[in-house]
């Protein structure tokens, strides 16, 4: 501008300042409109801590808030339900795949006879182990699972076990810098290359009341026997968020308001009718008739508290009218969109979580559950089987071997998640059945999507041929003695009938 310039010769390094802020002023305009203020989002409050920062602020309260709604709010422990049952199901399987199948066999029935007692709490076995910790992990953000190593018994022939502890017993209070040069985080030590070495933990749970003499001392524990199981959402993070975390405030605010709702329906239902003075409003009550539950002084009784079916009489000069309450029309409406919020905040759909399948039809369901499913994917792919399966199958190796159990350590295995239920069985069978035909898809693969072990179902089929063939028996479903339309095969007519069936083509 000419003002700028008039400025300039007089003083350059205030027109320079003037012009900068002009540019400045220029580049607001033109930028990101979430990132300008205003009215409309002046009360918007945000934060630039690190994750670390947030969890060690409100990590406790929203853990503490998360599970009174899985206890007391029928949403929240529906949720989690769903979550574990199609997370972990009846269980995530191993199978030894080293090149030795010997070997094979004898840590397959090691592994059989170990997850049957390796809970050190002598509750549950490894894959009941497995859905705790999965629930732990949803409701509380993180939990951790300590190995126990015991000694040799009969029944445990190696010498191992797991115990499964909730995220109350690390001591996040303890921030400092330790004797050995290293950093405590939130009860976690880490070294000079920010690697964790020790978990301070508590004896016992805090929240658990005190037996004895008991040294309320957190304890450190080596990092190599503590397994730390949460989901990592920013970078940085070394501590988990609750899955509740974005809907918490949402899934509260809806039980107030139902329970209000509930309250009104019933003072609507009490007032069944109205007495209305004709006197006045403010004038006294005349006649000497007294009304039923009179007070000591003669005074009528004032009606504070009602019931269903209350009667009252009534005063000369007093008129009764019918109470007619108006009815909340949106009720519905407005529960079902803050429960698809809620849903949507969880990770799962609406259907799961209410159980409502009225709005949808099989392709929207499908839709919606596949949508689901590779989240769940996701969570055994980056989370359970990393974080729980392969820390434990490395630690069982290593002390069968200790044990003499197995001669040879190899550590290569592969976990067989649980199947998802078909939404319709015919058309996801003829699907497999294609791909098969056309080579997207092998028999393993299909085996693998039923939950099976590919090599052990492949072994039993061949098993079960052997037995028919030797008793002479064809099965309709047999794709070797029957044809798709169930007609029995036949064996090809020999190459002489090949050549004759040409020449009379020719």
């Amino acid at each position: 501008m000419w003002i700028d310039d008039i400025i300039g010769v007089f003083s350059p390094q205030a027109a320079f300042k003037r012009k900068q802020a002009r540019i400045a002023m220029d580049m607001m305009a033109r930028g990101y409109e979430g990132a300008k203020t205003g009215r409309r989002i002046d009360d918007w409050i945000t934060s630039g801590n690190s994750a670390n920062a947030e969890i060690s602020s409100g990590g406790n309260r929203l853990r503490e808030r998360s599970r009174d709604l899985v206890r007391n709010n029928c949403y929240g422990n529906k949720a989690i339900e769903v979550f574990v049952c199609n997370a972990i199901g009846e269980g995530i399987t191993a199978q030894a795949r080293s090149k030795n199948d010997k070997l094979n066999e004898k840590i397959m029935e090691a592994w059989r006879e170990w997850c049957q007692f390796c809970d050190a709490d002598g509750d549950l076995d490894f894959f009941g182990l497995q859905a705790l910790a999965a629930r732990a992990m949803f409701e509380s953000g993180e939990c951790f699972i300590r190995f126990r190593d015991i000694g040799f018994s009969n029944t445990m022939r190696v010498p191992l076990q797991l115990q499964v502890l909730e995220a109350d017993f690390l001591d996040t209070a303890k921030t400092t810098k330790g004797e050995n040069g290293n950093v405590i985080r939130q009860g976690i030590e880490f070294d000079s290359q920010n690697r964790r070495v020790a978990y301070w933990m508590w004896p016992q749970h805090p929240g658990e009341a005190i037996v004895g003499k008991t040294s309320f001392q957190s304890v450190r524990v080596p990092a190599d026997q503590i397994m730390h199981v949460f989901r990592k959402l920013r970078p940085g993070q070394y501590r988990g968020v609750t899955a509740f975390a974005p809907s918490i405030v949402r899934m509260r605010d809806l039980d107030g308001y139902d329970d209000a709702e509930l309250w009104r329906k019933k003072i609507e239902a009490c007032f069944a009718a109205f007495v209305v003075q004709n006197n006045g409003a403010d004038g006294p009550i005349v006649g000497n008739i007294s009304r039923k539950g009179n007070t000591a002084g003669g005074e009528p009784k004032k009606v504070e508290e009602f019931r269903p079916g209350m009667i009252e009489y009534l005063q000369p000069g007093e008129d009764v009218r019918f109470g007619n309450p108006s009815s909340d029309g949106n009720y519905e409406s407005y529960e079902r969109v803050q429960l698809h919020a809620i849903a949507a905040g969880l990770g799962i759909t609406y259907e799961q979580l209410t159980g409502d399948l009225s709005q949808v039809n099989y392709s929207s369901l499908r839709a919606g559950l596949l949508e689901f499913r590779r989240l769940v994917e996701m969570l055994r792919s980056h989370v359970f089987i990393p974080k729980i399966c392969d820390p434990i199958w490395r630690r069982f190796i290593d002390r069968a071997l200790i044990a003499g159990v197995i001669n040879k350590a190899d550590y290569a295995v592969s976990w067989t998640p649980p199947k998802f239920e078909m939404v319709d069985p015919l058309k996801d069978a003829q699907a497999d059945t294609l791909m098969m035909r056309n080579g997207t898809l092998t028999l393993k693969e299909a085996i693998a999507r039923q939950g099976y072990d590919p090599d052990q179902q492949l072994k039993e089929i061949a098993d079960t041929n052997k037995q028919l063939d030797a008793d002479g028996t064809i099965l309709d479903g047999d794709p070797r003695k029957t044809a798709k339309s169930g007609m029995v095969q036949t064996e090809p007519s020999g190459a002489q009938t090949n050549d004759n069936s040409n020449n009379s083509q020719e």
